[in-house]
């Protein structure tokens, strides 16, 4: 039988990327909290149809997802931004770094050239500014950290789980590349910060999901 998810805590599930989706997409998050729901990223869109049947096996319809949380531009993450809002309704959130690319369907920052595809371009609901940002999810506060380098206006998020600092850090790794606008100062200084947060667990875009803070910090000091 297929897998539809995979369990992170008893709030957050992996439910695209890596085997759940098209081999393309970056990991696809899913936060829950008492029926409202919001993903951390969209995968680059040709498999939202099996996304979709990911997470209503994890309790949740369309119409309960109120945001989609961009990580930054890049299409593996972004290409499916578009159909999702489409389906369930919900408001975009990206830095405003990095919204003029989504926007304007850039197909050179956001990487759509590196697959050979064309970016959709869509409206970015919520235009995040500056360093640190606060997003209410039902009961709980996920913030919004501005870690540019990767691209301009790369994010990531945290929020608490199980008692545990989960941190949405999809591209750590990077790459840095001229046509992605990448500033490799900005970059490590990005990693630097990520490692003061001492996250209990980090769900990354690539690399799955680390637990431990001792692991996590020993991932992001890797590309230091």
């Amino acid at each position: 039988m297929k897998t539809l998810f995979n369990r992170v805590t008893e709030d957050i599930f992996q439910v695209g990327g890596g085997s759940l989706t098209s081999h393309e997409d970056a990991a696809v998050y899913l936060i829950k909290c008492e029926g409202h729901g919001a993903l951390v990223d969209a995968g680059c869109g040709k498999d939202t149809g099996q996304l979709f049947k990911n997470l209503s096996a994890c309790g949740l319809q369309p119409q309960d997802i109120e945001y989609l949380l961009v990580t930054h531009c890049h299409y593996d993450h972004t290409g499916g931004a578009k159909e999702v809002r489409d389906r369930t309704g919900c408001r975009i959130v990206a830095h405003e770094r990095d919204a003029p690319f989504l926007e304007q369907g850039d197909n050179r920052v956001t990487a759509a050239k590196w697959y050979g595809a064309v970016m959709n371009p869509f409206q970015v609901d919520v235009k995040l500014a500056g360093k640190k940002n606060q997003i209410t999810l039902g009961t709980k506060t996920i913030e919004a950290l501005h870690v540019p380098g990767h691209s301009p206006g790369s994010l990531v998020y945290v929020m608490e789980s199980e008692g545990k600092k989960v941190l949405f850090g999809q591209d750590v790794h990077g790459p840095l590349d001229a046509s992605l606008l990448s500033n490799r100062q900005d970059y490590l200084e990005s990693l630097r910060f990520l490692l003061s947060l001492e996250a209990d667990i980090l769900c990354e875009g690539h690399y799955g999901v680390l637990r431990g803070r001792e692991e996590v910090a020993d991932f992001i000091k890797s590309f230091l």
